[in-house]
């Protein structure tokens, strides 16, 4: 088999189908590589897309996509529910098949330095590809926002892994990492306090001393005036798709709040849906061998 990488970029941008898609062209302009999704939201104001290829047509793609974004997308004007940094927000690069992490981390320092010398975008490197411990969690690389960056770049524990101290006059700042496969996971609740939502959110993130291998916040989904507790499975084989959606269910009653539902944002591995549907259907002895697409 091929070398194969899968890239993952976050654009600030959910709700001008006319920018998504010419960011979407440019990934598809790249000669062997596949777009393989993307999902857009409005209240989050964010699209995910996921696209696959060898590692250096995946950077080569990326890399058109950001100058794009960063051409469409003004940091300085977006509004969304969604933390975000900069009109690309993050890259990771993910290693499908032969392909080591330590490549993937090679093409996030490669395409970082990309991003600064020919679009003047400063650069964080975060999971694998951190070179500070304080940067390996994207939620400390995001903290306090666009916004919150902007103050503060100049400051030590501030200053971009690649670049000056200063943001982008429009695209702000890209996160650019290397990772396992992660489920992006959003719960709905009946509910529009979203502060039930970020104490439930509180209850299930690892740093919090909930799921090791989960991220979570509670946001608000105005269009739809309820409350989200929104997910990355960062690890669904220590923490499970089932058990998350359980213990979330469980909390949330403690406030006399229902799950309206849940959705699964961007591409997510078969395991994960198996093992799911073994814990609520109860299966004995089922092996993912006996579902017929892997027999095609």
């Amino acid at each position: 088999m091929a070398p194969l990488v899968q890239c993952v970029p976050n654009f600030s941008e959910g709700r001008r189908a006319d920018v998504i898609e010419k960011i979407l062209n440019e990934v598809r302009s790249v000669e062997g590589v596949k777009l393989l999704d993307y999902s857009s939201d409005k209240s989050h104001n964010r699209s995910v897309v996921t696209f696959v290829g060898a590692p250096g047509d995946v950077k080569e793609a990326a890399y058109r996509a950001v100058k794009k974004a960063a051409e469409l997308i003004n940091m300085e004007e977006h509004l969304g529910g969604h933390p975000r940094m900069g009109a690309t927000d993050v890259i990771p690069f993910i290693p499908i098949s032969e392909v080591t992490m330590e490549d993937c981390v090679s093409l996030a320092n490669e395409l970082g330095k990309l991003l600064w010398e020919e679009l003047g975008i400063p650069v964080y490197l975060y999971e694998e590809a951190a070179v500070r411990p304080d940067r390996k969690n994207l939620a400390w690389v995001r903290k306090g926002q666009y916004e919150g960056i902007k103050q503060e770049i100049t400051h030590e524990s501030r200053r971009p892994d690649i670049g000056d101290a200063r943001l982008h006059h429009t695209a702000g700042i890209t996160a650019v990492g290397a990772r396992p496969p992660l489920i992006a996971y959003n719960i709905n609740l009946d509910t529009d306090n979203v502060d039930i939502a970020k104490k439930i959110a509180n209850a299930i993130r690892g740093s919090k001393g909930g799921f090791r291998d989960v991220k979570a916040l509670g946001i608000m989904i105005e269009e739809l005036n309820i409350a989200q507790v929104t997910i990355n499975m960062c690890d669904y084989k220590t923490a499970p798709l089932y058990r998350v959606f359980e213990t979330v269910k469980n909390e949330a009653a403690r406030y006399g709040v229902n799950v309206l539902g849940s959705e699964i944002v961007g591409l997510t591995p078969v395991d994960a849906l198996i093992e799911t549907a073994e814990y609520y259907l109860q299966l004995e002895d089922f092996s993912k061998e006996q579902v017929l697409e892997k027999r095609l």
